[in-house]
Order: C-alpha cells, then structure tokens, then sequence
C-alpha cells in the first residue's frame, strides 16, 4: 500500500515543446518533444510516423526520488510535402492518338496513395498545334502542386531509314578510369546479351556481374525465368566471378512483393550468391494505375527485401537519380544507382553504380551495361 501511494503522489515535472506535430515518416523519439523533466527517460523510442493523425506517447521515467513513473502526451503527425508532377515544359503525342494524359503523365505523392490530378485547360489530339495546359494535384492533406507546359500536337512523323550511330563505353576504360583498391568493375546481364564467353570477360577485367534471374509478365502475370539464367550463374561461379542477382519487379502491393521474394528464393536455393540480390521495379509510365504513395511504394521494396534477408540474403535497391531523388523514400538497404556519366552528382548514399548501358566487352556482343561496386561506402 505504501508503495503504490509513493508512486500515485510522485512528482512528476515534464515540460513539453510548443509544436506538438511531426512530419509524415521523420524520425523524432519521445525526448524530441520535451524541454525538461525532472528524470532520466528510461524508453526514448522513436515514435511511429508513418500514419497521419493523433498518437499517443508514453513516457518512462526514473524521477529524482528514485520512483519509476510515467507521462502521457500526444502529438499529431502532419503531412507537408506536396504531391510530384513528373512533368517538363512540354509534352508531345501524335495526331490522333487517343490516351488519357492526366493519368499517362505521373502524379504521385509521399503519403496519399490517389491525389486528385487533372488538366485545365482545352486541347485536341485530332488537331495537330500547342495547346498551353496546367496539370494539377492536390493530397489529402491539402497540399497542392502545379506544372504549365505546352501539349504538342504533331503529325504522325514519315519513317526515317537513317540509322543513329550507336554510342560505345569501352569497359578498358572504365576499368583505367574507375578501378581502385576501393572498387570492383563489373557488369549486369541478362538474355539480350545472348551467350557469354566467359574467359574473355574475365580476361578483360571483369570482377563481378549481377545476372537477370526473371520477373513477371506483367502486374500479377506469370513468373519467368531468364532464358541465360542458368547458363550464366554456372559459368561465372565456374571462372571465379562474384555473382549478385537483379529480379525485375511488377509488384503493386506488400503480398504481391513478399510473394515474388518467395519465387525469387525457392529459384535461387541451389546456388552460391556472394553480392546482394536487387529489386528492380521501374512501372513508372502505370504508376497512376498503382495506387502507391512513394511511402507505400518504399515499403513494397522494404517487404521483398526484408523477406530475402529473413532467408540469408543481402538485399539492394536498384533505380535511377532522378526517381531515387523525386520519388523512392529513404531505405534501410543499399542502393544501386543508376547514372549513366563520366562523374555522378548524385547525392545519397550507394554502394554500386551504373554508369553506362552502351559498355563493350570483350566476350559480348553487342551493348552491355557497366557497374562499379564501392568497397569503402
């Protein structure tokens, strides 16, 4: 009885800060909303943001007498950012060409799975001109983004029998330019790079590679497996090439992500991979059919990742500067950027780099696409 009236009458002192709001998915623990307590906090965790509304925070704490007690307050978790519009100042379609271009042009947002975008403005996929348009979009939470541009109308273009000169990155010289004591060149392959000669790419320089093992045809299609797959992984574990593994995603949603690591892992139990296994998902131009926000469509990546982890595996998240910057949220895993340049200005962290898809090697014929791999990030 004593005990419990010690505890019912401690003295608690806690001063909380004035702004009790979090952003949406910022990290802030229980002590970032409080100025003083007369204590020492014993449970400074950080606090679930990744729904907006209401939350309860408890605090845990030892008070200057020695008495365990506790606090309650609650903060309210907003959403600030607005949505993006992956949009330049002009977009072009054939005369005739019937789409619907609010939903062909990308609108996403951070946390509202469906913002509401439209078009203001009048044009005519009939009548070959430049139609000035603003494209809107506005979240849940009200926060609101717009983008002029020009729509061009063209003609439908006469075919051209003049073929471009395909461009080359010799992989002798991203070896020269990029290989240190810190990194590894290697390359990624798939079907398209027909049959390997293993030796001449080893012989090369060819340190390690990512090999396709499939995807599926299309959202909730069938699994496949690459038709080089086997032939692949075999021959470079063979000759000594570090393997990693690269799954070409369709997923749209958490179950749909678990259950192509699932596939990924029962085709994969047979064989020794030593470098990370990617989720590639690049369905940008059906992003608008997804109905993903950019938290929903991290935590997608997070599920397949988590599972391959949960069976040993070391997890990677592919994409490119652009969508890492604009859309993908920050993630717990590697990322494999994808730039193609001399020199990346590509600011968050990556521990593999794709710097070209036209790379020639010995042993290929034809293009092949060319990574570093960072020992030291």
């Amino acid at each position: 009885m004593y005990s419990y009236l010690r505890i019912k009458f401690a003295k608690i002192e806690v001063v909380l800060v004035e702004d009790l709001s979090a952003e949406f998915t910022s990290e802030k623990k229980v002590s970032d909303f409080i100025t003083s307590i007369n204590g020492r906090i014993t449970n400074d965790y950080l606090i679930d943001t990744t729904s907006l509304g209401m939350k309860d925070v408890k605090v845990d704490f030892i008070n200057d007498d020695g008495i365990k007690v506790s606090y309650n307050y609650q903060i309210e978790v907003k959403d600030s950012v607005a949505p993006v519009i992956w949009l330049g100042s002009s977009y072009t379609i054939t005369q005739g060409k019937d789409i619907d271009l609010v939903n062909k042009i990308l609108c996403g947002d951070n946390e509202d799975a469906k913002p509401n975008c439209y078009i203001e403005g009048e044009y005519d996929y009939n009548t070959v001109g430049t139609y000035p348009l603003t494209y809107k979009a506005e979240d849940k939470s009200g926060n609101k983004s717009e983008q002029k541009f020009n729509l061009n109308v063209i003609e439908p273009p006469t075919k051209n029998t003049q073929k471009e000169t395909p461009t080359k990155t010799l992989f002798s010289e991203v070896y020269k330019n990029y290989k240190t004591e810190n990194t590894r060149i290697g390359i990624d392959v798939s079907k398209w790079q027909g049959d390997i000669d293993f030796e001449k790419i080893k012989n090369a320089g060819v340190e390690f590679m990512f090999i396709r093992l499939g995807g599926t045809r299309g959202t909730n299609g069938e699994y496949f497996v690459d038709e080089k797959f086997e032939q692949n992984i075999k021959k470079a574990t063979e000759l000594g090439i570090e393997v990693g593994i690269y799954f070409y995603s369709y997923a749209n949603s958490n179950e749909h992500a678990k259950k192509d690591a699932l596939w990924v892992i029962e085709q994969l139990k047979e064989y020794n991979i030593s470098l990370p296994v990617a989720f590639d998902w690049e369905n940008w131009s059906s992003f608008n059919d997804y109905n993903l926000s950019f938290f929903g469509l991290t935590d997608m990546a997070h599920t397949f990742l988590d599972t391959l982890k949960d069976a040993g595996y070391e997890g990677l998240l592919y994409s490119s500067k652009n969508y890492l910057e604009r859309i993908w949220m920050p993630t717990k895993y590697d990322t494999w950027l994808a730039h193609y340049t001399k020199e990346t200005n590509y600011q968050g962290d990556y521990t593999f780099w794709q710097l070209c898809s036209d790379g020639e090697v010995d042993g290929i014929n034809g293009a092949v696409d060319i990574d570093v791999l960072y020992l030291d990030k």
